[in-house]
């Protein structure tokens, strides 16, 4: 549906919203949707809104799909994808634009936003897949290792994690025959992924060996600031991931130790995005639904959350997929795509199963992306973008009664997913002046606050008051 509604088709869409209010209390008091799903994440609080499911609300043919190497993605073979004198032309223009937007005090791009951007990334712990060797392990006490029940292993690592830092936690059982496929078969940096039947993991300049009695992933998500987010595509906006990769860093480090401390092992990430795919591991955990940007959307925080996993040889009881509307949401909505600068988002009402380039992975039915050009324009503006997780109507606090409303209303009653999508159009339209590096909300504004929350989130998501 175009931004740019008539009078008419704006009336009509709201006189539609209008019967769905009328009818919503109806349709949503005959569903399930506001009751309570005691298979959700053990002890934390998901909104009313999201049911477990038997299976994801993206369809997979694990027959078809096989381990894919990271470094095939155009964070690792971008030069070749676009050829090497296009590369050099972009870095050229990158440095070019980032040097000339300082010097103008462009807002998003000063001195003080690349300071901060500098900070973000200190100060975090090791990153690593062994887990660490000075770990306090049962054994060096002189007392068994901890046991239970999957089920109050899953209730412990979710505490432990929510105090570490993270928003919401999944487990998954590997299985040889499909999840286990979700594994890199090669890391970023080329080293083989083995998975082999020893008793302990290792590593050396070729491969990194995962035990196979290692059959359970945690994955978890780190939300990040909407409010820097929001000045996408600008430098206050990159700090934004660069933020959640540095705490995550040390998240990781810190479960590593967790789990040697009570007995088990904990492989994780050698570097961002190694291991396996997180976006995948986050669908099959029930921590969000895929999406028509080809990444994870969570109900708690839509797209702007980065998601992570780690592999244990801790029984975990496995939480299940969710549907909440959302990956049905995107067929209609299309904003991300409309606002995308570069074209690269599809603008297909249904998911495929034909990939767009050797960057995606096959063996799904999904909204594949033109990564080249996504990467291309981060060249153009200095920056990692932002701009469609901006975009996203689900990229917002909830607070709002229209911002609950749509959720719930979209999980449950889907033919009034076009007329919230224009509604959230009116109220979020996006920059007046589009042009190349300019933010979607003012940086500036950003500057001049100073009661925001502890790293720009609300940190009491998910927590249930008793």
């Amino acid at each position: 549906m175009s931004m740019n509604l008539t009078r008419r088709e704006l009336l009509k869409d709201l006189g539609l919203l209008g019967a769905g209010i009328t009818l919503a209390p109806a349709s949503i008091v005959g569903n399930t949707v506001f009751d309570w799903d005691n298979e959700q994440t053990p002890a934390l609080s998901r909104p009313s809104w999201v049911r477990t499911a038997d299976k994801p609300t993206m369809e997979i043919d694990w027959e078809k799909m096989q381990r894919y190497s990271e470094w095939r993605t155009t964070r690792g073979s971008f030069v070749e994808y676009v050829g090497k004198e296009r590369d050099d032309r972009l870095t050229k223009l990158q440095t070019e634009n980032l040097d000339r937007w300082l010097k103008q005090n462009k807002p998003g791009y000063t001195l003080k936003d690349r300071a901060l951007g500098v900070a973000t990334g200190q100060g975090s712990g090791a990153q690593g897949f062994l887990p660490p060797k000075d770990a306090t392990t049962p054994e060096k006490l002189g007392v068994p290792k901890w046991t239970g029940s999957p089920e109050d292993a899953a209730r412990m690592v979710t505490a432990a994690m929510r105090h570490l830092g993270a928003g919401t936690i999944g487990f998954v059982q590997l299985d040889t025959n499909t999840t286990e496929k979700l594994i890199y078969a090669q890391d970023p940096d080329k080293k083989e992924m083995k998975i082999a039947d020893v008793d302990l993991p290792s590593e050396d300049d070729k491969t990194r060996v995962i035990p196979k009695k290692a059959r359970w992933v945690i994955a978890w998500t780190i939300p990040m600031s909407q409010e820097t987010m929001k000045t996408a595509p600008t430098v206050l906006c990159q700090l934004t991931t660069g933020l959640t990769y540095t705490l995550n860093r040390s998240l990781q480090l810190r479960l590593q130790y967790f789990l040697a401390g009570l007995g088990y092992l904990g492989l994780g990430e050698a570097s961002t995005n190694a291991l396996g795919i997180s976006p995948a591991f986050g669908t099959m955990a029930g921590l969000g639904e895929m999406s028509r940007l080809n990444r994870l959307m969570t109900p708690e925080w839509g797209p702007i959350t980065r998601v992570f996993k780690m592999v244990t040889d801790l029984p975990l009881a496995p939480t299940k997929p969710i549907n909440a509307g959302m990956f049905e949401f995107c067929k209609v909505c299309k904003k991300c795509a409309d606002f995308c600068p570069s074209k690269a988002l599809s603008f297909d009402t249904e998911p495929t199963w034909q990939v767009r380039g050797p960057w995606n992975n096959p063996g799904h039915k999904a909204f594949f992306e033109d990564s080249t050009k996504c990467r291309a324009y981060w060249r153009q503006v200095g920056t990692n973008c932002g701009l469609c997780f901006t975009a996203c109507p689900f990229g917002t606090k909830n607070h709002a009664f229209f911002h609950e409303f749509r959720n719930a209303l979209a999980s449950a009653t889907p033919v009034f997913d076009g007329a919230l999508k224009a509604v959230d159009d009116w109220i979020n339209p996006g920059p007046a002046n589009p042009e190349l590096g300019n933010p979607f909300k003012d940086p500036e504004a950003w500057w001049r606050r100073t009661d925001l929350p502890i790293f720009g989130i609300n940190t009491s998501s998910g927590l249930s008051e008793i």
